[in-house]
């Protein structure tokens, strides 16, 4: 019985990006347009924060209980997280819902994620990556939550906001470290010379 040819890079980019998994991830791309759309109104700013926050937990719960994790979810999570946050925190910078440097204490641990993602790409230049996609550490999910709660308070204008800012940007910094010393440990490492 002759073997099926093996599936392109091509053909499995463009299957992983239809199935459910990706389609979640992808709604978080719309649904930032429409942050931006009814953000003056609170509460429908909420149920949009409140959905993107949903396909978020649906995205990486149904990949890992079906089995579909892929290099492609690995990168398209992320990549639909950072959008919809720089669209929703441009969108309260603008509003003055936000000040410059909230923003960017928002944003510790995109700020130490950023380099992380160039090195493990220069790294791994040219060598085919694993495509199990490294679980999620508490620290990371702290920060996600936090973000999301402080991006609600600061939508109602709460005067705790500016306390959760600091929150999020400690646990933004707790994962930010734990995924370099993770990556760092993951490496590749040279083989010592023969004596």
């Amino acid at each position: 019985m002759p073997l099926a040819p093996p599936i392109g890079p091509w053909v499995r980019w463009k299957r992983d990006l239809v199935g459910i998994p990706g389609l979640l991830s992808l709604a978080r791309l719309p649904l930032a347009g429409l942050f931006v759309v009814v953000a003056r109104t609170p509460r429908l700013a909420f149920a949009v924060l409140v959905a993107s926050a949903v396909t978020d937990v649906l995205d990486g719960w149904y990949a890992r209980r079906f089995r579909q994790t892929s290099a492609t979810g690995t990168v398209l999570d992320p990549i639909a997280d950072k959008v919809f946050v720089l669209v929703v925190l441009v969108t309260l910078l603008e509003q003055r819902n936000l000040s410059i440097t909230s923003a960017m204490l928002l944003c510790t641990r995109e700020a130490l994620e950023l380099p992380l993602v160039l090195y493990v790409a220069a790294r791994h230049k040219g060598v085919h990556a694993e495509t199990e996609p490294p679980l999620a550490n508490a620290a990371g999910k702290l920060a996600t939550g936090l973000q999301f709660a402080t991006i609600a308070f600061a939508i109602c204008r709460s005067p705790a906001t500016p306390r959760l800012v600091v929150a999020t940007a400690l646990a933004g910094a707790a994962a930010g470290v734990t995924y370099w010393v993770r990556a760092l440990s993951r490496s590749p490492r040279r083989a010592a010379p023969r004596q």
